[in-house]
């Protein structure tokens, strides 16, 4: 299933820590080129440096804040100047947020962090991009997304079901995006339950974390491995993958109607046309 020639141009988000960062080190001991985005400096330097020590090159970093879409937006300038192709763009940033909070721009932070962002970013790439992945989660189930209320989340505010909303987006954005970009592979996948920073600011759920048998971030990213390395000829395009395998979302994560009008509400809300 893998394809190992080449060596590739490949943009993690949210790779400062946790999944980004095992599979940036994965694939930078692949051979690939790996450009690294986050939003805390230190951090980013500290992971800069894993990936120099696991593979001998020091990545390219890109600091950006996804709660700020101009952020996005000259991360995207500053890649389109630095590169003539993303050969795969890993969408990974995301954020468990435990209180409701809004953004500068003005939409709930979870759903702008984990969706609206990354939706912006690979719009603003898409002549670049040779492959599309996408972190979603099983907290897909959790979801009740409107694509007409994107800040429904904030009347009565829940940090499960609001995780949930943008998850249940991350697998609708992608298989839309296969959809719509028929060049561009695009997928998604649930990586299990992985022991992350996620929470962090919840003395309950860094304890979870600490104590739960969850995956390593190593083991969360198994799946997202493969998929970088799989012949996309092999895969379901716009799939939704669990353990190396295509699983169907729940059908409000898998209603094409509905992954058409998030397409649509969010290209209006990040000022993009159609």
């Amino acid at each position: 299933m893998e394809d190992l020639t080449g060596r590739r141009l490949v943009v993690v988000t949210g790779a400062s820590s946790g999944i980004g960062l095992a599979t940036a080190v994965a694939l930078a001991r692949r051979g690939d080129q790996v450009v690294l985005v986050g939003r805390d400096p230190a951090r980013l330097q500290a992971a800069g440096d894993r990936v120099r020590d696991a593979s001998g090159e020091l990545p390219e970093l890109f600091r950006a804040d996804f709660a700020v879409l101009d952020d996005v937006r000259r991360l995207a300038e500053k890649l389109r100047a630095a590169y003539d192709r993303v050969d795969v763009l890993i969408n990974n940033a995301g954020a468990i947020v435990l209180r409701p909070a809004t953004t500068v721009d003005g939409f709930e932070l979870t759903i702008q962090a984990n969706h609206l962002a990354p939706f912006l970013l690979s719009n603003l790439l898409r002549d670049r991009i040779g492959r599309l992945l996408v972190t979603a989660s099983g907290a897909h189930r959790s979801g009740a997304l409107d694509p007409d209320d994107l800040n429904a989340a904030l009347r009565r505010y829940r940090p499960l079901s609001a995780y949930g909303t943008s998850k249940q987006a991350n697998i609708l954005f992608a298989a839309e995006a296969a959809r719509r970009w028929p060049a561009v592979p695009a997928h998604s996948f649930h990586p299990g339950i992985v022991r992350t920073q996620f929470g962090n600011d919840s003395r309950l759920v860094a304890l979870g974390m600490r104590v739960m048998p969850f995956r390593s971030p190593e083991g969360g990213a198994e799946t997202l491995i493969w998929l970088a390395n799989s012949d996309p000829a092999r895969l379901v395009d716009g799939g939704y993958y669990y353990n190396r395998r295509p699983r169907r979302p729940l059908r409000k994560a898998s209603d094409p109607g509905l992954a058409a009008r998030l397409w649509s509400a969010s290209a209006k809300a990040v000022g993009l046309t159609e």
